[in-house]
């Protein structure tokens, strides 16, 4: 399925290229033809799996950055309004389009499913994609995380369903339009932007609003996904699918039982019962799946059986429980989780896998805002490890905060009886790893920012001191 490319985007610039969600945009629109450039403020993996596309990208933000012949500018919430490029390209009175705006461009004409939800909507987004992709559909993507490798975030198919993750944290969601919207769950998060879960609940019920009449809302079973269905319940042209463990679900989970780093799932359908593996652990990542096969059924993207089985060849996705390697016994893997709700469910989940080894947690908490409103049930959910690391804020997009620290987080899970470090060196983290775990435990790496690159130095550090 052909698609073309708006006019205003034959040329496009992205400022922060190497971006989760921007890098998946960037590879659509040069696969549909366009001759796209960026820049990123380092180098990565990301970066080069573009430049293999046939993507330019510079390393540093500067304004010879910014092509002459550039048609626009594409940028997300991240970039500071000051950014060079972004200045340059004012300046020049060239488009500036938000990473949304140009993600609803690209799904113009397809048959949209948007996967959003406070937790899970990376994972949800992949195994849909990966599903579909099994049953030789070829759908179009774009997910914040990688599924196979850097780069595999985004994928421009011949298919005519489009597989989008729909971001909520700067409202950028209600941009898009979907025949098909996934809603996992509604928690209070991004306080930056939002002050409180009435404003959540308000953004969620937009995005729901614009599912297109005649369209599917696949529900969650979580107490917020519920508020939002009684907003649009007014809505008779929308079919609402509640998929959950519970009495009320229209799609039945009937058991997840786990057998250590995957689950069997059983999935009841219209009577019909499905069992299929799920390649994570964790319950949360099975009724991911279930509310992924469901979506994929109602965008006419198979039966139930089908999908369900394609679904089993989902091995992960980038920074979701992946497992970074193993070494003198020790299990070594790493985790996206920044919010407590997402902290608690992968220490639940890597619980099995650990059988009787402990879980030692490198954790780097994410965003001052998020510290200060959240410190304490981050403190709670540490006590589920048997023993915790510590790192200081990242900051992402945000300056500091006078009086917010990582040492809330540390003095809350130490009031509640966790065993918990503070660690100010993230260079020193290896040998203090090295120094904690023993044979058969397993170490979680945990936060969204840059505690991901701490896995392999810790495996290689526990493969012994010259590796």
């Amino acid at each position: 399925m052909a698609s073309a490319v708006p006019t205003a985007m034959e040329r496009p610039h992205f400022i922060g290229i190497g971006g989760a969600g921007m890098s998946g945009i960037a590879k659509i629109l040069a696969a549909r033809g366009a001759a796209v450039a960026g820049s990123d403020a380092r180098e990565s993996a990301t970066a080069e799996a573009l430049r293999n596309t046939g993507v330019t990208v510079h390393i540093g933000h500067a304004t010879g950055h910014l092509a002459d012949d550039a048609s626009c500018v594409v940028l997300s919430s991240a970039i500071r309004q000051d950014n060079p490029e972004l200045t340059a390209a004012r300046e020049r009175g060239l488009p500036v389009l938000h990473r949304s705006d140009a993600l609803a461009a690209l799904m113009a004409g397809r048959r949209t499913v948007a996967v959003a939800g406070t937790h899970g909507k990376t994972t949800t987004t992949s195994m849909l994609a990966v599903a579909l992709s099994g049953i030789g559909l070829d759908p179009s993507y774009a997910i914040g995380g990688d599924i196979h490798g850097p780069g595999s975030n985004g994928h421009h198919g011949e298919g005519e369903i489009f597989v989008a993750e729909a971001d909520e944290s700067d409202r950028s969601f209600h941009k898009y339009a979907p025949d098909v919207a996934i809603i996992l769950n509604v928690e209070l998060d991004h306080h930056a932007n939002y002050a409180s879960i009435d404003e959540i609940y308000d953004s969620f019920e937009t995005f729901a609003r614009n599912i297109r009449p005649g369209g599917t809302l696949v529900l969650g079973e979580h107490p917020g996904a519920d508020v939002v269905a009684a907003r649009v319940a007014d809505r008779d042209d929308l079919t609402v699918v509640r998929v959950g463990r519970g009495a009320g679900a229209d799609h039945r989970i009937t058991s997840i039982v786990a057998h250590g780093m995957t689950s069997e799932v059983g999935y009841a359908v219209d009577g019909t019962e499905h069992r299929f593996t799920v390649s994570v652990p964790g319950r949360h990542y099975a009724h991911n799946a279930c509310a992924a096969v469901t979506a994929g059924v109602a965008a006419g993207g198979g039966a139930v059986a089908e999908l369900a089985t394609a679904v089993t060849s989902y091995t992960g996705v980038g920074r979701r429980l992946q497992p970074k390697g193993t070494a003198a016994g020790v299990q070594v893997i790493d985790s996206y989780a920044h919010h407590p709700t997402e902290i608690t469910a992968d220490l639940e989940a890597v619980r099995d896998a650990a059988g009787d080894g402990r879980v030692l947690v490198v954790f780097q908490p994410h965003l001052f805002s998020r510290t200060q409103q959240l410190a304490d049930e981050m403190g709670a959910a540490l006590t589920l490890a048997d023993a915790s690391v510590v790192l200081d804020i990242y900051p992402a997009r945000e300056d500091p905060v006078p009086g917010v620290t990582s040492a809330l987080i540390v003095d809350a899970a130490r009031h509640k009886g966790a065993d918990v470090v503070a660690e100010h060196d993230k260079n020193r983290v290896p040998d203090l790893i090295a120094g904690m775990a023993e044979r058969g435990d397993l170490v979680l790496t945990m936060g969204a920012g840059d505690v991901t690159d701490l896995g392999p130095r810790i495996v290689a550090r526990l493969a012994g001191p010259q590796a």
